[in-house]
């Protein structure tokens, strides 16, 4: 069976409202779905998953969360070509600059994103969760 990892970095609840909207979108495919807080994963788990979804704030001067996020993402990043990665998160100002970098970074790294990234503004709106529900479903499928 499938196996797909959500791993998200939350400070307000956003983000992790858009987890989930991962997580529902992909389970209601039939595969088998891992949610993990960003602490809670390292580049060890990357092998155990064919899909992995990556949520994150904007935090600072839109960049990914410093402490705990940045760090788990640089050590899985060598590890993710081989894998279809979908990216999302949310921001409360600016203008998605975070996760454009984000992406320019991914690409340098040879890292395919499978489906565009979703974005949303505080609190996932019906639109944005449903965009998040289809990046699920979308590494479900692949």
């Amino acid at each position: 069976m499938k196996k797909i990892a959500v791993v998200y970095w939350s400070g307000t609840g956003n983000t992790e409202a858009m987890a989930n909207a991962v997580v529902e979108g992909a389970q209601a495919e039939g595969v088998d779905v891992m949610l993990y807080q960003a602490a809670d994963f390292n580049a060890d788990l990357v092998a155990d998953f064919d899909a992995l979804a990556f949520g994150c704030p904007s935090m600072g001067a839109e960049q990914l969360e410093e402490d705990v996020f940045e760090p788990m993402f640089a050590a899985v990043e060598p590890h993710l070509s081989t894998k279809n990665v979908a990216l999302f998160g949310s921001y409360g100002w600016g203008d998605g600059e975070w996760m454009r970098s984000w992406e320019e970074r991914c690409s340098a790294a040879g890292i395919i994103l499978v489906t565009d990234s979703v974005i949303g503004n505080d609190y996932p709106d019906d639109e944005v969760t449903e965009a998040c529900k289809a990046v699920g479903k979308t590494l479900a499928v692949l």
